[in-house]
């Protein structure tokens, strides 16, 4: 029987920071949810499982064979479709022999019939295209769906699918609970999509306390765990409420033996009690008093220990706050005017043709459309990132944009480095304090950006875009919920909702957009 087995796990960034503590945990042929909190450590578990990293300490054994879905946050210009399947090797050698550079070994080595095998695969999530594709020609969506089909393209015993669901349109998401729900063998899936996790047939909770399963769904898990919060809290109560009882009695039997030493000694002063009579109470109280010190300070140390327990069954985690400041923008000023524009990355195949859009004041506007319908491409063109084929783009103030890939970072500094060069009139005192609002505090801001978690990264980018003194008038999401944990994107719903100025955001999330309080919704394709 296929399984994979964590014993006495560990492992830091590269930075010492630590992520997971003596985990120890057996995964078994089931449909396993995931879950937890940005940054504890679920991407990092499935890296460890998959061989793609290496434990600091402990031991991961893996019994069966798995394939893994990637995050695909940040790609680099020359990643291709091949390189999900892990074949870019044999595909550069196909191409060697096509072109007539290849030896007889080379020759019968070659694997006519993969890359109509890899096209097939892509069909089959409603992808058309080929091994040689840039991963950066493909929307975020189409790249979720390459991903998917690599993953499941050699049928493995264990699919490792991370935060699977990210930027998938309806239709594909819709797919992927249906490739799940007949699949046979073992998957663990890392994510925060509810309509996801109830598919699943039980859930691992990762937290800092450690890694737990529970049998059913999302929704038994979601019930289950309120009943134990609920129950662990009040035992919590009831211990911290008995450790101030024994103080307040320790304290109490403590004074009134101090009374009825003071007491007896004024009556001995007075001359009119034998001195032997007196040797015997002061020995006497000395040994209760002895006695009684140390019940007490057994009961004292019996109820700290109760109350430590029971705080170590609640995980304390620090919330994130998104406060925006004002834009004063008004109702009539002129945000953005597109009139007739064919825009794209190949004059011969424009994603865009004959578009029209006009934005005045704070509104807020939701980009819908199936994936690959040029939802990106438009606030790239709108932000000046992407030149219009033909048309015109009128943008009347600043704006800022978030992408996918949260490329405004640079992977190779810090989360503090990246908000200092966005914010160059920013203090060190404020940049630590904008990123303590996003739980970046202390040496956690100063983790290097390429080393980040998906939901991580994607929360410094929010940090950096949100966090300044002052904020553009429009602002430009592309998913800016795909990561985050559901405490995140509840606080990001919060701030967005009370921010005056105007918004473009592209999101599958109806829940998020309704939030937000989206005033208009422009649909694509």
């Amino acid at each position: 029987m296929p399984s994979i087995t964590i014993s006495q796990l560990n492992w830091s960034t590269p930075d010492g920071i630590p992520v997971l503590s003596d985990l120890n945990f057996r995964f078994t042929t089931e449909r396993l949810g995931l879950v937890g909190r940005n940054g504890v450590g679920k991407s990092t578990l499935l890296g460890l499982i998959a061989g793609t990293g290496m434990p600091g300490s402990g031991m991961v054994q893996v019994d069966g064979s798995v394939a893994t879905l990637r995050q695909t946050v940040q790609v680099a210009p020359e990643e291709r479709i091949a390189d999900l399947f892990g074949v870019r090797g044999e595909i550069a050698l196909l191409g060697k022999a096509e072109r007539g550079e290849a030896d007889m070994a080379e020759l019968e080595a070659c694997d006519w019939t993969l890359p109509g095998r890899i096209e097939e695969a892509l069909a089959a999530v409603g992808l058309a295209a080929d091994a040689d594709t840039p991963l950066l020609q493909l929307s975020g969506g189409q790249r979720s769906r390459a991903a998917l089909a690599a993953a499941v393209f050699a049928r493995p015993d264990f699919l490792l699918l991370d935060e699977p669901t990210n930027n998938l349109d309806a239709e594909g998401r819709a797919a992927l609970v249906d490739l799940l729900g007949g699949w046979k063998a073992g998957a663990i899936v890392a994510s925060h999509d509810r309509a996801l996790l109830e598919a699943m047939e039980a859930i691992a909770e990762l937290t800092s306390l450690g890694i737990r399963r529970h049998g059913g769904n999302w929704t038994a898990y979601r019930e289950r765990k309120a009943i134990e919060l609920a129950a662990a809290g009040q035992a919590l109560e009831q211990a911290e409420r008995r450790v101030k009882d024994i103080a307040r009695r320790t304290q109490v039997a403590a004074e009134r033996k101090q009374r009825r030493d003071a007491a007896g000694a004024r009556k001995g002063a007075k001359g009119d009690m034998p001195r032997i009579l007196i040797g015997m109470r002061k020995n006497r109280a000395e040994g209760s008093g002895g006695e009684a010190a140390r019940l007490a300070e057994r009961l004292g140390r019996d109820a700290a220990a109760a109350a430590q327990a029971a705080r170590g069954r609640i995980e304390i985690v620090e919330s994130l706050t998104v406060a925006l400041p004002p834009t004063g923008v008004s109702a009539d000023r002129p945000i953005v005017r597109l009139e007739d524009v064919t825009a794209g990355y190949r004059p011969d195949a424009p994603v865009l043709r004959g578009f029209s859009l006009r934005v005045s004041g704070p509104e807020r506007i939701a980009i819908t459309g199936p994936n690959g319908a040029g939802k990106s491409t438009l606030l790239k063109l709108i932000a000046g990132q992407l030149p219009p084929l033909s048309g015109t783009v009128q943008l009347s103030v600043d704006c800022a944009l978030l992408d996918q890939r949260v490329g405004l970072l640079d992977p190779q500094a810090s989360i503090a480095g990246n908000f200092a060069r966005l914010h160059p009139q920013a203090s060190d005192n404020a940049i630590r304090a904008a990123l303590a609002r996003f739980r970046f505090r202390a040496d956690l801001a100063l983790q290097k950006v390429g080393t980040l978690s998906g939901g991580q990264l994607l929360r410094a980018g929010l940090a950096c875009v949100l966090g300044g003194d002052s904020l553009p008038p429009l602002l430009m999401l592309d998913e800016p919920t795909n990561h985050l944990d559901l405490d995140s994107i509840a606080a990001v719903e919060q701030g967005l909702a009370a921010f005056d100025g105007a918004l473009i955001v592209i999101s599958h999330d109806t829940a998020f957009l309704e939030a937000i309080g989206v005033t208009r919704k422009v649909r694509l394709g």
